[in-house]
């Protein structure tokens, strides 16, 4: 099959000759014979089956393949903040799993109300009304419900390269051609505007402001659009916008009377050093959509922390999902809130982001072929170019670097076609940092300079 250019702009490309090269030499028959019998059996899609290896245990920060091969991960999907088979929130859900393993809807249970008062603490300003969910896309799409029924309105605006979620109504306001393309119709009124980018903007817009200049023009023009939902640092190829850009933001919605929904997925509960990334902002959005990481990397769980004032569809099933207050579920996601608060993981995030600006900074000094670095808590981006003027992106020489990192032990995620993105779990110390960097480096002085 051949490979198109949409297919790179997200995690590695399971079609590629590359992974083809790397599974020859370092997976056993035995390993490519499982490979082969799940590729038999599950349908194939971009990112995912064919796949690349047999995990058979994940613990703390590491996987480990069934050839006994360990990878330190820097990937995780974004849901491993407290390490993989965390004991704290193994044995919360064990005990909830003896005491209740499922709470049927129309009924509560004080698990559940707890972690809703946490989070209701925790969110700034009024953001205290919850609801929860087993996935992400489907958080997403509550978000939309509530905002088309709160607004009276049914557009939305988003940007291009963004992702919500892989649902018909999460990939409409998503902007990644790999999930969008070749679908079909997609909902009506979903807009999209040019994403935050520090590095690559072609309007010459460092600090995002002609961007909101043209989301200005928009809402003038669509007087119907109901809410407006972005991430609020974007976790495929870590842009960070600055703290002007949110203020504006806030300041356009409140005047149009558009909802701001901020989709926290894969960012929030600590990532950045802040539970919530847009407590970097000092803002309060109208609808925060959390999920991934939630769970303890452990179980499905994701929701929205709405504000007070749009606690306003009792009359309408905004989810309602069968596992929507799942009691195992709110069990493990109180004890990884927990276990974070208890262990200082949102002050270790704070340190290791000097580490690791530091050691990148310093890395990018030493090689041309960094283009840039954006590091946010332990959340990290290294842009691969052929060329620092031009900025062409090395697309091809970032996937050797991925397996030839791969190949050393540490996994990472491949973004945007060139872009090294960083997700350690909190728990990853300073000492697993820096080997983890050391590493890098040492791949992309083999890929570029032999």
């Amino acid at each position: 099959m051949e490979l198109k250019a949409f297919m790179r702009t997200e995690g590695d490309i399971n079609l590629s000759p590359e992974r083809r090269r790397w599974q020859d030499a370092n997976l056993s028959e035995a390993a490519l014979d499982v490979l082969e019998e799940d590729s038999r059996y599950f349908v194939h899609q971009s990112m995912s089956t064919p796949c690349l290896n047999v995990i058979t245990n994940a613990e703390g920060i590491y996987l480990e393949d069934m050839d006994g091969r360990k990878y330190m991960d820097f990937h995780g999907n974004s849901v491993h903040q407290v390490g993989y088979k965390n004991k704290y929130v193994i044995d919360a859900m064990k005990a909830q799993l003896d005491e209740m393993p499922f709470l049927p809807r129309r009924f509560t249970n004080p698990i559940a109300i707890r972690l809703a008062k946490k989070l209701a603490e925790l969110a700034p300003g009024d953001l205290n009304k919850v609801l929860f969910t087993p996935g992400g896309t489907s958080a997403i799409g509550m978000a939309l419900k509530l905002a088309r029924r709160a607004t009276g309105r049914f557009k939305t605006i988003s940007t291009w390269d963004s992702f919500h979620g892989a649902g018909l109504d999460a990939i409409s306001v998503g902007g990644e051609g790999v999930f969008r393309n070749g679908i079909g119709p997609l909902l009506p009124g979903t807009e999209h505007m040019m994403p935050y980018n520090s590095y690559r903007c072609f309007i010459g817009d460092a600090d995002g402001m002609r961007s909101l200049d043209y989301l200005a023009y928009m809402l003038e023009r669509e007087g119907d659009v109901g809410a407006i939902i972005m991430e609020p640092i974007r976790s495929t190829d870590v842009q960070i916008p600055p703290k002007a850009y949110f203020k504006r933001l806030r300041e356009l919605c409140d005047r149009h009377g558009v909802l701001l929904i901020l989709d926290e997925i894969p960012t929030a509960f600590g990532r950045t050093g802040t539970m919530f990334v847009h407590e970097h902002y000092d803002i309060v959005p109208d609808i925060v959509v959390i999920g991934k990481g939630f769970g303890g990397g452990v179980f499905p769980i994701a929701g929205i922390i709405a504000r007070e004032g749009l606690d306003i569809a009792q009359d309408i099933s905004l989810g309602h999902y069968t596992h929507e207050k799942s009691s195992v579920g709110c069990a493990a996601a109180l004890a990884t809130i927990e276990y974070i608060e208890r262990n200082g993981l949102l002050e270790h995030a704070v340190r290791m982001e000097g580490v690791m600006e530091r050691r990148l900074t310093a890395m990018k000094e030493r090689h041309e072929a960094i283009g840039d670095i954006r590091v946010k808590g332990m959340l990290a981006a290294i842009e691969l170019v052929t060329d620092r003027v031009t900025k062409e992106k090395a697309v091809e020489e970032a996937e050797k670097v991925l397996y030839l990192c791969m190949e050393r032990g540490l996994s990472f995620k491949v973004a945007s076609g060139n872009v090294l993105t960083l997700v350690p779990p909190l728990i990853a110390s300073q000492e697993e940092l820096e080997w983890a960097m050391d590493t890098i480096e040492d791949a992309i002085i083999d890929i570029f300079c032999k």
